[in-house]
């Protein structure tokens, strides 16, 4: 078995930025998804490969079959209701939370659920309200968006068996008696972002690249350290610079472009000459500052800038589509959309469902077709991940 290291080169640099305000955790991923999402279902698991409720850091490169002896929710016998809680930014993130909404709403044409949708306050504290609101309200099945649910989840779930919920980005305990009515989604983010980190290196043109993270969290450094193995598997010898905007538990790291926008500007000044940003609405200052750094024009000499979770591309101003060279897509609408049919459909059973390259759970964007020349490579190293040859670090 061939090993993609990411151990730390001498050339590497991490640095950390911390902002002044510690404001509200925002939608904790990096996330939206793409224009024709796949309808893969999930690979699953009984066990939780998690240290710690609030990540995803469940082995997602050989996950069992999900199986719980558990006795699960009776199946509903009137239409089933869905409730869904985005983190904070909700509906209109361009990230993240729109994923989780494009899943829902292909539910809701494809299967005729009855939806609801509903957003934290700012500081986020009304997480377990609005999942109990839901649940009096009358809602079948619920969803909680993002891995700052695990604790609002730990303790309304097992108050009312016959409600089924599902988190997004976190397993929240291995418990498979008390949680039998939760589905927990997690997905492969390192196998992604090594596809990215391979595109970044072969693009590279200064053999110099950047990767920065909204905050310095177990989830988010899986997103690191694929995309660090990714490069260094194309070139041993490249330069990967890594920042982080905040330190938890300040998530505002997740949504300050600005800060994004400072970061990847000392990077592109400092050589690099594609940035990766796994940070959330931060990421539309590094897309910015790919423009900026590049002159405001596309072509030789010029910067790239990669997007996570959706196709970017698609989501940004036109001005700055030229300078995205592909996005890392973590299919959050699959998984939502996938746990809303398996619950509609009567498989109420809760337990780990892992998201991963095998199951088109994670992937990249080919937008704009800027990697069009190296996709044949990218793919090569898609299927090896997928055979087992090459074992994707996510820590």
């Amino acid at each position: 078995m061939l090993f993609a290291a990411c151990g730390d080169n001498a050339d590497d640099k991490k640095t950390t930025a911390s902002t002044s305000s510690a404001a509200a955790a925002p939608a904790a991923s990096s996330s939206s998804a793409p224009a024709a999402p796949s309808s893969a279902a999930a690979e699953t698991s009984t066990s939780a490969a998690a240290s710690e409720p609030a990540t995803s850091s469940s082995a997602a490169a050989s996950p069992s079959e999900a199986a719980s002896s558990s006795a699960a929710p009776a199946a509903p016998a009137e239409k089933l209701k869905v409730g869904l809680v985005y983190d904070i930014g909700g509906r209109g993130d361009k990230s993240f939370n729109d994923a989780a909404a494009l899943g829902l709403d292909k539910a809701k044409t494809e299967l005729g659920v009855e939806t609801k949708e509903l957003e934290p306050s700012a500081g986020g504290e009304n997480r377990e309200e609005l999942l109990r609101q839901l649940g009096e309200g009358g809602y079948n099945f619920n969803i909680a968006v993002g891995f700052l649910f695990g604790d609002s989840i730990k303790k309304v779930a097992p108050e009312k068996t016959e409600i089924g919920y599902a988190i997004v980005d976190s397993v929240v305990d291995d418990d498979k008696a008390k949680f039998a009515n939760v589905k927990q989604l997690v997905f492969a983010e390192h196998e992604g972002s090594f596809l990215v980190g391979a595109a970044a290196a072969l693009k590279s043109k200064a053999n110099h690249v950047g990767f920065i993270g909204g905050v310095e969290i177990d989830l988010i450094k899986k997103f690191e350290k694929g995309f660090v193995a990714g490069a260094k598997a194309v070139n041993k010898d490249i330069k990967v610079d890594v920042a982080y905007i905040t330190q938890p538990p300040d998530f505002a790291g997740f949504n300050d472009p600005a800060k994004g926008k400072e970061i990847s500007k000392g990077m592109y000044d400092g050589g690099a000459d594609v940035i990766y940003a796994a940070a959330g609405g931060s990421g539309n200052g590094v897309f910015e500052s790919a423009k900026d750094a590049s002159g405001g024009k596309a072509g030789a000499g010029q910067k790239w800038a990669i997007g996570v979770d959706s196709d970017q591309y698609n989501l940004v101003d036109k001005s700055l589509q030229p300078f995205i060279l592909t996005s890392m897509l973590k299919r959050v609408d699959v998984a939502v959309f996938e746990a809303i049919k398996e619950y509609s459909t009567g498989d109420q059973t809760g337990g780990v469902r892992v998201f991963n390259l095998k199951v088109d759970g994670v992937g990249y964007s080919t937008s704009g077709g800027y990697v069009d020349d190296i996709k044949d490579k990218l793919e090569g190293f898609k299927a090896k991940i997928i055979a087992g040859e090459i074992e994707v670090p996510e820590k």
